[in-house]
């Protein structure tokens, strides 16, 4: 298995490439650089280097590998470790050994491996496409007019300047004072008109300004006048005056306030509780079904949340913790 193709692949997208037992390939990104005396252009690239005392595995190759070949990561390690035998058997007998497009490893007299990279391949993938040119030096030509050009110029706007001045003066008759009188009063007319509005329209937008605010005080007041007038609910209001007023006609007592004991799916459950309840001296009773398909079950009802508030604190000290108080008219 030739490994240098899958260096290459990993080294486009990673800064270091570890061949285990061997050594890594690392990547250093170089910006692009411009040589004034030959005007060469180079993109950017990575510059690859060599480092012999990394060999430990750090799995990138090999799970490359056995990813690519559809084969065991085990698998990998050994063909990594094959090809890595005969790598060092080339550099012990010809002393340099290439690999494609990657560059040369060779050895030197105390037999450490130095790597010369291969200049051609540029691993670098944001400079896809991109190559070094040579570009010629741009001239640039000044052309300055002849001498006699110079004077024959400045010669010509001298005689210009004598035979059409820049503008002429004629001074004002008295016939045309008289002619023209009109034209004095129209123009003081147009001034006086021009200050009139700059000033004029300042002042209207100040009115339309102070009959705006006259107008949002008016309906800011009569808001407030509704919310003052608005009836609040009052947690503990003050005892209301019961009065007593004799009259031929029987009138049913409202009773607004009422205690639950609970709410059951069953109507047989909710006359459990209503019997249990009575038989405890509660005023109690069953509701009709209600929108949740439930039958609540009550406590007893009053006409005034005071004494609505005073039954249930008895009743959650003694029999029901969770009996609350439900305002409804029914």
């Amino acid at each position: 298995m030739k490994i240098e193709l899958y260096i290459s692949q990993l080294l486009y997208r990673y800064q270091c490439v570890t061949v285990p037992g061997f050594g890594a390939f690392l990547a250093e990104i170089q910006s692009a650089q411009l040589l004034e005396n030959s005007h060469s252009f180079f993109p950017p690239k990575k510059m690859i280097s060599f480092n012999s005392h990394i060999k430990n595995n750090d799995g990138l190759l090999a799970n490359h590998i056995a990813q690519a070949e559809k084969t065991s990561y085990d698998y990998a390690v050994s063909a990594i470790e094959y090809e890595i035998l005969s790598w060092k058997k080339a550099l012990q007998e010809n002393r340099t050994f290439s690999i494609k497009n990657i560059g040369v490893l060779s050895l030197n007299t105390e037999n450490n491996i130095l790597f010369t990279p291969n200049e051609q391949t540029n691993y670098n993938a944001k400079s896809f496409g991109l190559t070094s040119f040579v570009s010629p030096a741009v001239k640039r030509e000044v052309e300055f007019a002849k001498p006699e050009v110079v004077v024959e110029y400045q010669k010509t706007v001298a005689l210009v300047d004598e035979e059409k001045p820049i503008f002429n003066f004629i001074p004002e008759t008295a016939e045309a004072r008289k002619t023209n009188p009109y034209l004095k009063y129209a123009a003081i007319f147009i001034i006086g008109l021009a200050a009139t509005g700059s000033i004029g329209y300042p002042l209207y937008q100040n009115q339309i300004a102070s009959e705006t605010i006259l107008v949002e005080t008016a309906v800011q007041k009569k808001v407030e006048n509704k919310i003052q007038a608005a009836t609040f609910f009052i947690q503990t209001p003050i005892p209301a005056v019961t009065l007593t007023l004799k009259s031929d006609k029987k009138e049913a007592v409202k009773l607004p306030y009422h205690i639950m004991a609970g709410a059951f799916r069953s109507e047989a459950n909710a006359q459990k509780r209503y019997n249990q309840l009575v038989a405890k001296g509660f005023d109690a009773r069953v509701l009709g079904i209600n929108k949740n398909g439930l039958y609540p079950v009550l406590y007893g009802s009053y006409t005034t949340f005071a004494e609505a508030e005073k039954e249930k604190n008895k009743i959650t000290e003694t029999d029901n913790p969770e009996a609350w108080i439900l305002i409804q008219s029914l």
